[in-house]
């Protein structure tokens, strides 16, 4: 039995919450798979709606365009890492260890498990490498921001900075640090498999374990 995690996503995403039925679930499962597997600029409704045996009318009553869907997959995904590092966090108390768990959140947020059911992480990590960018480089980013569509994001870096400071309470960027080390996660998983001339790992079939010696030995050189 799949333990069930709902995340509390801005009402802006969205006109119905998809996490409130069946059909939501399916939109969100199916669209994972299908942008995984095409590509967000060829993706649309009325593939999905194929995908899924409905209708684009039904899609458009949950969500207003495919960039808002997109948006909605980019900030759950924030939340599940946030998640994940607050859960493996609880009741720790030396700051090292925290690092350590920022780190193994960061990269094993990628696998698969069995908390949420109607998610594939790893297809929906792959979404965030090749198309999570596109969700927040936009013309509209200040409009979308100042309605808060970037809320998830923002508290997953304050989560990472207060631990940054908690470890160096005299370090200068803990929030540029937790988004670099966010992203710089993300595009090392990428280059391990795609481009291995821009990365210094050379596993690519254990990449992920790599990475994790990687970053954080970057962190704690950077923080001591």
């Amino acid at each position: 039995m799949s333990v069930q995690i709902k995340f509390n996503l801005n009402e802006g995403l969205y006109i119905k919450n998809p996490q409130e039925s069946k059909l939501g679930k399916k939109i969100i499962q199916f669209s994972i798979i299908l942008i995984s597997e095409i590509g967000f600029e060829t993706f649309n409704f009325k593939k999905l709606a194929t995908k899924i045996n409905s209708t684009e009318a039904s899609i458009y009553r949950y969500f207003e365009n495919k960039h808002l869907l997109l948006l909605y997959l980019v900030n759950w995904y924030w939340e599940w890492v946030n998640y994940l590092i607050n859960f493996y966090s609880m009741n720790i108390t030396n700051t090292e260890k925290k690092l350590e768990i920022i780190v193994h959140s960061l990269i094993f947020a990628t696998e698969n498990n069995s908390l949420v059911e109607f998610i594939d992480e790893s297809k929906l990590h792959k979404i965030i490498v090749f198309e999570g960018t596109k969700a927040y480089h936009t013309i509209e980013v200040d409009k979308e921001n100042s309605i808060g569509l970037f809320k998830s994001y923002k508290k997953l870096t304050a989560n990472i900075a207060s631990i940054i400071k908690e470890y160096n309470p005299d370090f200068k960027y803990p929030k540029s640090l937790a988004s670099t080390v966010f992203e710089m996660t993300n595009n090392q998983l990428f280059f391990a498999k795609y481009l291995p001339n821009l990365t210094d790992v050379k596993k690519p079939n254990n990449s992920e374990k790599e990475i994790e010696i990687m970053l954080n030995f970057y962190l704690k050189k950077l923080l001591s």
